[in-house]
């Protein structure tokens, strides 16, 4: 890899860690709680780094998301469900991976059949942004099913309706804002880093 290639991947790597731990610190830029969950926009900032960058360095951002979830369940949880559920590294990292594995491969595929990439960029957003709700509440009901009356203190007889419930509150619309905004912020940035790693 030329040395200014690989100078502009290590800088636009730096500026997304910077912007993921900005989103997961400050209140209501990457996270909007609402009860016991929270609808988060921060799955759209990972499918904009695999769009620009690939899926690997997709999947690294969405790596450090998930590190950031992980220890903050432990040193400052956003809620109590987070500081139960969290702590879990199968939770709280591997459904971020995914987002960028998912929504790369998405991106790659679409493209050889939509000639305009903001349709392309759209679907890939809503898939990685339903790839994280799915695996954190799948995952969620496999490691918790039997804990439930216990989860965020609140009277759940059954999980798996609660969490169904969950995916049509909260996932649905999460997916629903990536799939609009992820192509109003992406296709003008990528035609710019294009043009960068192409000089």
């Amino acid at each position: 890899m030329p040395v200014k290639k690989k100078t502009l991947r290590l800088n636009m790597l730096a500026m997304f860690i910077a912007i993921i731990i900005l989103q997961t610190s400050i209140p209501l830029i990457g996270y909007i709680p609402i009860g016991p969950l929270e609808i988060t926009i921060i799955p759209m900032t990972v499918v904009v780094a695999t769009i620009l960058m690939g899926t690997l360095d997709g999947a690294i951002i969405g790596g450090i998301w998930g590190l950031t979830v992980f220890i903050r369940a432990f040193v400052w949880p956003t809620s109590p469900l987070a500081a139960i559920v969290f702590v879990n590294p199968v939770i709280s990292i591997f459904p971020r991976i995914m987002i960028g594995v998912v929504a790369g491969f998405a991106y790659t595929q679409l493209r050889k059949h939509f000639k305009k990439a903001a349709v392309s960029m759209s679907i890939a957003a809503v898939l990685g942004s339903l790839t994280n709700t799915v695996l954190v509440l799948g995952l969620i009901y496999v490691f918790y099913k039997a804990k439930a009356p216990q989860l965020y203190q609140i009277n759940i007889k059954e999980l798996l309706p609660y969490l169904l419930g969950v995916v049509g509150t909260n996932g649905v619309p999460e997916a629903i804002f990536s799939g609009v905004v992820t192509p109003l912020i992406a296709v003008p940035v990528k035609k710019i880093f294009d043009r960068a790693t192409s000089e």
